[in-house]
């Protein structure tokens, strides 16, 4: 009895000092669902901005670095409730692909094996990280998708404060805003090719972000309606099977292969940007 009163006094101590974060989500959600969905057809794809984009946009507004309505320790606050959040979406993924369980276990060995083919990115996202002037931030902005799992591998590899964290962080801000727009167009355009069939492009969908496989499966909703039902069971499963052996993959394979890559490419391509010069002249 005494736990569960110091459970409930700590539940309404939290209530009484963080009341304004669950009264912006009030806000930010009655805003973002108002505005709704803006689709911008681009030759034979979509562009289409969800309201997460407008309720992400207004959250960085109202931060320590913008308005300052919220400072550093409500933030951190707030992040702790992500995972909260995000449980009801979690358990209509399992409905889904339950409901569906015979289309999915039709895709056979294939949901499974796809995890290799997000490792493949690697071999093009670490040349242009180099590239860019990023040094060992690369490995931990390369090695996935970067979304909250990774972040908490970066941090328990190398240390909350490495350069390795703060790459797969800056990933990890960039894919919510950008990435919901990006993937949801690259969906759409991948479907106008005609080239993949629905189920794939479903399966393709399913990358161990669930902000970014809404994007993807709304975009292929409206290019294939016929499929919808189809799409979303399979996204369902390919993201559930991700989020548990993305992070097997990302340890044994993800971060070495970078760390190999890293150790091959940096010496030739880090002196292609301006520090990298600056930094081999005082060598």
């Amino acid at each position: 009895m005494k736990k569960a009163e110091r459970v409930y006094a700590s539940l309404k101590e939290r209530v009484r000092t963080e009341w304004i974060l669950y009264l912006l989500a009030f806000v930010f959600i009655f805003i973002a669902d108002s505005i709704g969905q803006i689709k911008i057809p681009v030759w034979k794809g979509t562009f289409i901005i969800f309201p997460i984009f407008y309720a992400l946009f207004l959250g960085i507004l109202t931060g320590p670095n913008v308005f300052k309505i919220l400072d550093d320790k409500k933030v951190k606050a707030a992040s702790g409730l992500v995972g909260v959040a995000i449980l009801p979406f979690v358990a209509k993924l399992g409905i889904n692909a339950g409901a569906n369980i015979s289309i999915v276990i039709s895709a056979g060995p294939a949901l499974l094996l796809q995890e290799f083919g997000n490792l493949c990115t690697i071999f093009l996202a670490m040349p242009i990280a180099l590239m860019l002037g990023l040094k060992r931030e690369a490995i931990g902005a390369t090695h996935s998708i970067n979304r909250e799992t990774n972040l908490a591998l970066m941090q328990d590899m190398f240390g909350a404060d490495s350069p390795e964290a703060q790459g797969s962080l800056s990933v990890y801000i960039v894919g919510g805003m950008v990435g919901t727009i990006y993937f949801g167009f690259m969906a759409s355009m991948a479907a106008a090719t005609g080239l993949f069939h629905p189920y794939s492009l479903g399966m393709a969908s399913g990358v161990g972000a669930g902000i970014l496989m809404s994007s993807a499966v709304a975009a292929l909703s409206e290019v294939m309606p016929a499929y919808a039902d189809q799409i979303a069971a399979m996204a369902s499963a390919s993201e559930t099977i991700s989020g548990i052996d993305g992070i097997y993959m990302a340890i044994f394979l993800g971060v070495p292969l970078c760390n190999f890559l890293y150790r091959k490419l940096e010496p030739t391509l880090g002196r292609l940007t301006k520090s990298g010069r600056e930094a081999a002249e005082k060598n």
